[in-house]
């Protein structure tokens, strides 16, 4: 135990700083290309992993006590994973996007269906937000985006996807299947142990996610030697999406507080969209990947913009 010991203090530094270090993974990924492609083909496993631990780190006992406001949380969970992505596809759709740009449209579609990041409850702690309504509404999306985001993709992008049903299924055996697997682990270790352990869970967390975000950055280094002007726009794109769902959410939920209006803006505007990619088994065009790959920008950088937003909000609540 005393080897593992120095490895243990390490996890608990990187899941107090995690953030920061998640912000310049990006970073680390363009520069360093070759690890990005390195990396690339374990984000699935990734991505698996870092939901298994989200799980994991929630005790069914204190999301019970979370649920203090079922009627906000249901109104969230409508907005962020059904009037969201209707508004915002049919937009896209009505532009032509996916006529002129049908992997970028993919892509959006897939990146509106999908649930709110898994770290939104640690970002909302981060901001001093409200995180318990975070956690119940990212929960609660998680379970029913099976059948949410197979109607949108059926919708919007029929058989592009493959079949909408499959997808939808795959979906439901990631989500089901990483909940199983942190069940099982939870009752074998106790509530006791995993309790002590959380900044170590968070820890792997940053790690799973540190190689999920260098893996994210293959092949945009090579797109913005080539194409610069594409890559600007798409990652303009990607923050006019994002900083939009948090400024129009706070507003049509600014009767409850603006501190909750900004946490639930802060899950809208940040979706899982590696769960998505998952469930496709990365079978996407190279512009779908290029725009998921910049929209990790906005992603991993605004809860450090918004510090500021945060702080003002709070001491005006």
């Amino acid at each position: 135990m005393k080897l593992l010991a120095p490895f243990a203090a390490a996890l608990s530094r990187l899941g107090r700083h995690g953030t920061l270090i998640l912000a310049g993974s990006i970073f680390v990924g363009l520069a360093l290309p070759a690890l990005a492609t390195a990396f690339k083909p374990y984000i699935g496993a990734a991505i698996v992993f870092m939901l298994t631990l989200a799980f994991l780190r929630v005790d069914p006992a204190e999301l019970r006590r979370h649920w203090t406001r079922p009627g906000l949380t249901a109104a969230a969970v409508v907005w962020c994973m059904l009037v969201v992505p209707a508004v915002l596809c049919t937009l896209a759709l009505a532009l032509g996007v996916g006529h002129r740009m049908p992997g970028l449209f993919f892509m959006l579609v897939l990146q509106l269906s999908a649930p709110g990041l898994i770290s939104s409850p640690a970002v909302a702690a981060l901001l001093g937000l409200d995180v318990a309504l975070t956690l119940a509404t990212l929960l609660l999306g998680a379970a029913i985006v099976p059948l949410t985001a197979g109607l949108f993709t059926h919708f919007f992008i029929g058989h592009a996807l493959g079949s909408p049903i499959g997808f939808a299924l795959k979906l439901f055996a990631i989500i089901v299947g990483c909940a199983s697997t942190a069940t099982v682990i939870r009752r074998l270790a106790g509530n006791a142990f995993i309790e002590t352990q959380r900044e170590r869970i968070d820890g792997l967390s940053v790690l799973a996610m540190t190689l999920f975000a260098i893996a994210a950055m293959d092949g945009v280094a090579g797109h913005i030697r080539s194409n610069p002007l594409l890559v600007a726009g798409l990652l303009t794109l990607g923050f006019v999406l994002a900083l939009g769902q948090i400024a129009v959410t706070a507003v049509v939920f600014r009767s409850v507080g603006r501190a909750r209006a900004l946490a639930i803006g802060l899950i809208a505007a940040s979706r899982n969209m590696g769960l998505m990619l998952t469930a496709t088994g990365f079978g996407v065009p190279d512009m779908a990947w290029l725009y998921f790959a910049l929209a990790q920008f906005p992603i991993y950088l605004l809860p450090h913009l918004l510090k500021p937003l945060a702080r003002r909000v709070q001491m005006q609540s």
